[in-house]
């Protein structure tokens, strides 16, 4: 049995619940969102807990279950709290703003870099900060993702756009030996 797909979802206060055939409409104080789920798995709102069954043992419904779960889960989860994830920039001169709706990165390079965030998503920025905010916990890591990957964090100095509590092993580098 699944541990996970067999916890039941409280519904906190503020957020509503309504099932419509395949997804779940899922409304809360910082937005809505829409979870669909696959038509074989049964979900039930019981009072304002939900319930996430499966109708058999067979090898795709055990992989669907604690997945449809945890979906349903985050979306309550971002609806009334919300997910953020941080980032920060360590090297010279790597910096960070924004200029109305776009994020402009110096990172180095001979041209800055230009993003512009996805609907539902905020960004903050302290020259080298970077706090990514939004209600789709997938959305939000993605966007992370992305503005980490215009310069990773490399071995040998440290320098690129890590995440907050990553942690960066570092090489030794070369050194000068004493060849015939």
């Amino acid at each position: 049995m699944s541990r996970i797909g067999n916890k039941i979802i409280k519904l906190p206060d503020g957020v509503t619940l309504n099932i419509n055939g395949n997804a779940v409409n899922i409304k809360g104080p910082k937005g809505s969102l829409i979870v669909p789920f696959h038509h074989e798995i049964e979900v039930k709102d019981e009072n304002g807990a939900i319930k996430v069954n499966r109708p058999s043992d067979s090898r795709e419904h055990r992989s669907l279950h604690g997945t449809i779960r945890q979906l349903i889960f985050n979306g309550v989860q971002g609806v009334s709290e919300g997910f953020s994830r941080e980032l920060e920039l360590r090297g010279v001169g790597y910096q960070a703003n924004m200029q109305g709706k776009y994020l402009v990165l110096q990172l180095g390079f001979s041209h800055d870099i230009y993003f512009e965030p996805p609907e539902g998503i905020e960004i903050k920025t302290n020259r080298t900060e970077i706090i990514v905010n939004g209600i789709n916990k997938q959305l939000v890591g993605e966007v992370a993702a992305k503005i980490r990957s215009f310069r990773k964090p490399e071995p040998y100095k440290g320098k690129g756009i890590r995440y907050k509590d990553e942690y960066v092993r570092s090489k030794q580098g070369k050194t000068v030996g004493g060849g015939a």
